[in-house]
């Protein structure tokens, strides 16, 4: 999910959602579907997103050199997009790590009346898969309404790991593009082209998931700011980290505490839809390990606790820009009923916090991903170079 390589995977648990897209004050909603997939043989879940997190440490350029994978990792959405005139549906993975909008891979492209090759070649590898082709410009619907003409496509010619869907719609950093299209330094996103032909009126982006043990397994992208229906609270924003490496990506500044005792110092970290877990520096993940008396467990990669325990666990707070986001005992538990997924057995207990591999003060020192992005509202805002969150109706959710 980077300019260049990033991520999303997985095998399918929820069904393909289909684009629909209700008008609201000028804002637009785009329906996707959660998915998940059963690790490859040898593979643990705190290995896969421990893997990533290197190479995003590493900066945009390790992206664009093939090091993060869009293809194994746990959780993955999907939505319906049109493109052409007629327009033909396509499903693509949404992924906020990236920027290149691309089809292709499974569904192949026939070029419509809208389109135009531009004669340039598109190359980006994202790890344990690549696509390499044709840069196209071309009318793209997401849902009814939200249209945009001219949208700068790959169209792939050659793509690997991407079975099941047929390429990506990039929502990240227009800056992740760069290296990826010949001929030019870096092309505009879909959000770009929307906000520069008004269609929104924010350069800006909203996210909603449902806990993934919940009976919505589903989720929504609101383009032009937040959707108010989804939350129940105020969005509050904080600036993008000017930290490096976080700041290349979707970055923030903040602190975590476990009830009352601090494991992280402010630092900086980044917001991603492409990582399963939340993963903290090497130091904060052995207090939290310590004061939660969690083991170790091999099959997983997670730590596990007792019932006991589990009933003793404290909220784990994220304080980001003076709010304070808690997770509570459940929202720190990877969904009971998902063990098998992750090669787990039905009856234990696994936390959703993992070691990011690093000591802190390397500039990235955590990852807040689906685990706390499906308790909590996310607006990534390109216009003011801001992160926001706030609550909904799944914050304090027991459904794990």
């Amino acid at each position: 999910m980077f300019p260049s390589k990033a991520l999303l995977s997985l095998c399918l648990l929820a069904t393909a959602a289909a684009a629909s897209p209700v008008k609201r004050d000028n804002k637009s909603t785009l329906s996707f579907a959660t998915r998940f997939k059963q690790l490859d043989q040898g593979k643990t879940i705190a290995e896969v997103d421990r893997a990533r997190a290197a190479a995003l440490q590493g900066g945009a350029k390790s992206k664009r050199d093939g090091n993060v994978s869009v293809t194994n990792a746990q959780v993955t959405y999907t939505a319906s997009v049109g493109v052409g005139s007629p327009a033909t549906q396509y499903t693509l993975l949404i992924d906020t790590g990236s920027s290149n909008t691309w089809v292709g891979a499974d569904k192949k492209y026939s070029p419509s009346s809208s389109a135009k090759d531009t004669g340039n070649t598109v190359q980006v590898s994202y790890g344990s898969g690549s696509f390499s082709g044709e840069e196209y410009t071309d009318t793209v619907t997401l849902g009814d309404g939200l249209v945009i003409k001219s949208q700068s496509i790959g169209v792939a010619s050659s793509a690997q790991g991407f079975s099941g869907v047929d390429g990506i719609l990039g929502i990240g950093p227009v800056a992740l593009t760069s290296g990826t299209v010949s001929g030019t330094d870096s092309v505009p996103t879909v959000t770009d082209n929307l906000a520069k032909a008004g269609t929104i009126s924010t350069e800006s982006i909203g996210i909603y998931y449902a806990p993934a043990a919940g009976s919505d397994t589903g989720g929504e992208l609101s383009f032009g700011g937040p959707d108010s229906s989804k939350t129940t609270g105020d969005v509050a924003y904080v600036p993008i980290t000017s930290t490096s490496p976080a700041s290349q990506y979707w970055g923030i500044d903040q602190s975590i505490s476990y009830g009352s005792t601090s494991i992280l110092d402010k630092t900086a970290g980044i917001v991603d839809t492409g990582t399963t877990l939340v993963l903290i520096a090497s130091d904060a993940f052995q207090a939290y390990q310590k004061a939660t008396g969690a083991t170790a467990d091999s099959t997983t990669g997670l730590l596990k606790v007792t019932s006991a325990q589990y009933s003793k666990l404290e909220d784990l707070n994220f304080e980001i820009g003076g709010t304070k986001y808690p997770l509570s005992a459940n929202g720190q538990i990877f969904p009971r009923s998902l063990n098998s997924a992750i090669g787990g057995d039905a009856d234990s207990i696994y936390l959703i916090v993992s070691d990011i591999g690093t000591q802190s003060g390397q500039g990235l020192d955590f990852i807040n991903g689906y685990a706390f992005l499906e308790r909590y509202y996310s607006v990534y805002d390109t216009t003011n170079s801001q992160v926001g969150f706030a609550t909904t109706a799944n914050t304090d959710a027991t459904s794990n």
